[in-house]
This record gives structure tokens, C-alpha cells and sequence, in this order.
């Protein structure tokens, strides 16, 4: 990001996607091996999850066992999967997040880029993201459990023939999730930012995250909103072709397609990734807390195991005190 701190928060989303796409250009050999390394192992999970559960659960429903054992058997291989694939996911997920959050700081303090220097960081790294992940999953248990409220509401309502109560669950329905869910997709991936580049993680993460977000609410809304229906439309297209067109569509079709798929979603999740960097510098400019970079530098060498001088603080006071 070769603009200035203060310009930083005029960028409106079309200039934070381009400032997010030029960044792999200053490291490319690192983000290429960030991007085959941790981002195309998610992305490819996330799609071939259905190519594999698909089979179970059609067995499950077409071909239902007479014994329970048998059943049984079917069962656990099913959950022992989606376990392992929640674990994949989750690890992934996060390793991604912590090498695109520190590779992206470490090229805006002009420290030397490397995914040796990437990888050693990962591990303490990790534990501040995990930890603000547990917080945010707190608040994800509330948010599902009024949505699955409303749903259930929703089922009664609509049983027994009330028209009102049937509109005003779907319409809060829809706010819990246009709403709501997006909201709280942006807190986490603002709060995973703060977690790496600030001394502060968990709940603190999370209020920072929510103070940032301020005057910038609508802007992070539409990126995780976008992101979120580019991700759903790609799914959606791999699910139709790959897993389901096996009668329409013959195998070197499935398979041209479901890779031209990954390699978008690919795209996509690094470009996610890249964004919600842009934008934590973005919301801090717009605040007017500007980052001491040498401050911050000091901080990421704090990962490496590198000698950290005494610092109150990572950021520098608010310009407005």
C-alpha cells in the first residue's frame, strides 16, 4: 500500500479490491506458496465436501439397512467424516488468516518478506486467533440459537394458518441473516486482523473490532456480503455440475469444471483474505489512529522470537485527543 495513512480512508470498495489484488505483486513467491500451501487445500475441501458426503447420504436414504448395527456403521463413518472435515476446515482456515494478515504487515512496515519468516510466526500467531475465534463462537451459539427460534416459530405459524405471524418471521428471518450474520462475519474477520497486529485478542479483539467497524459498518456489509454470494453461487454451480450432473454431464465435463471452480474459489479466498487486511488499515485511517510502523514492526518480530523493545502500545494515541 503505497498511499498515504491519512488517504487510506477515502477508499471507496471498487480501490480497496485493487489495492487488495496488488499486493501479491510485492511478494509473489510468497503468496504463491501461501496460496498452493494453506488457501488451495480450504478452498478445495470446502467444495469436495459434497462430493463425498453426497454418496453416504444417498446410501443413507436409498438404501436403508434392516440392521441397526449396519445403520450404526453408516452413521459414524458419516459424522466421523463431517468431524474431520470441520477440523480441516477450522485449521485451515485459520493458518490462512494468520499467513495473509502477517505476510500483508510485514510488506506495509517494509519488513523482509519470506514464507520461512511466515510459517515460524504461524504458531503464536494461531493461539491469539483460535482464542478470538472461541469468543466469536460464543456469540455465533446466540445468533443461530434465535435464528433456529424464528424457524421453528416460523414452522408453527405457518401450521396453523397465521398470516401475520408467518410474515413476521420470515421478515425477521431475512434480517437475521442480510443482517445480522453479515455484521457478525465482519466482526470476526476485523477482530482476526486485530488479534495478529495488535497486542490484544479474544473479547478485547472483538470491542476493538466493533469500534472500527463504526462509519464503515455499510462498506464492510457488502464486502462480506459479496464475498458470501460469490462463494454461494460457486458452490452452487459445483453442486449442480459436479456432484449431482453425473446423468447430464459426462466425467472430463465434471472434472474441467469442478477444477476451473477451485481454482475461482481459489481466487476468491485469497482475494478475501486480502480484503479484510486492506480494510482493517482502511477503518484505522478512518478513525484517525495512525499505525506506528515501527511500533508494529517490533510487534511482528515479537512472533519470530525476535528482541521487542519496551512499546505501550502498537498504535499510536488517536489524533482527535
Amino acid at each position: 500500500m503505497d498511499l498515504a495513512p491519512e488517504e487510506l480512508q477515502f477508499l471507496t470498495i471498487p480501490d480497496v479490491l485493487r489495492e487488495s489484488i496488488s499486493i501479491p505483486r510485492r511478494a509473489p513467491k510468497t503468496f504463491y506458496l501461501i496460496t498452493l500451501i494453506l488457501i488451495f487445500p480450504l478452498s478445495f475441501a470446502i467444495l469436495a465436501h459434497s462430493l463425498f458426503t453426497h454418496p453416504l447420504l444417498r446410501q443413507l436414504e436409498d438404501h436403508p439397512s434392516a440392521d441397526p448395527t449396519e445403520t450404526r456403521h453408516e452413521w459414524t463413518r458419516l459424522l466421523t467424516f463431517q468431524f474431520c472435515y470441520l477440523i480441516f476446515l477450522f485449521a485451515f482456515s485459520l493458518l490462512s488468516t494468520a499467513a495473509v494478515v502477517f505476510t500483508v504487515a510485514s510488506l506495509y512496515t517494509s519488513k523482509p518478506v519470506a514464507f520461512s519468516s511466515t510459517i515460524s510466526a504461524i504458531p503464536k500467531v494461531l493461539k491469539r486467533l483460535f482464542i478470538t475465534f472461541l469468543w466469536v463462537s460464543l456469540l455465533m451459539i446466540v445468533y443461530n440459537a434465535l435464528f433456529l427460534s424464528f424457524l421453528v416459530l416460523l414452522i408453527i405459524a405457518i401450521d396453523t394458518r397465521n398470516a401475520f405471524l408467518v410474515i413476521f418471521c420470515m421478515l425477521v428471518i431475512m434480517l437475521l441473516f442480510l443482517v445480522v450474520h453479515v455484521y457478525i462475519t465482519a466482526l470476526w474477520h476485523l477482530a482476526s486482523v486485530v488479534s495478529v497486529l495488535e497486542p490484544i485478542y479474544g473479547f478485547a479483539a472483538m470491542k476493538k473490532s466493533y469500534e472500527l467497524l463504526k462509519g464503515k459498518t455499510w462498506m464492510a456489509g457488502v464486502l462480506v456480503f459479496v464475498y458470501m454470494a460469490i462463494c454461494a453461487a460457486i458452490g452452487s454451480v459445483f453442486g449442480g455440475v459436479v456432484v449431482h450432473g453425473g446423468e447430464r454431464h459426462g466425467v472430463f465435463t465434471r472434472i474441467v469444471v469442478g477444477g476451473f471452480l477451485v481454482g475461482v474459489l481459489v481466487i476468491v479466498n485469497l482475494v478475501g483474505l486480502l480484503v479484510q487486511s486492506v480494510f482493517y488499515y482502511v477503518c484505522k485511517s478512518y478513525h484517525h489512529q495512525e499505525i506506528d510502523k515501527s511500533a508494529l514492526h517490533d510487534h511482528l518480530g515479537g512472533y519470530l522470537g525476535e528482541y521487542v523493545p519496551l512499546k505501550s502500545s502498537v498504535q499510536m494515541e488517536n489524533l482527535d485527543v
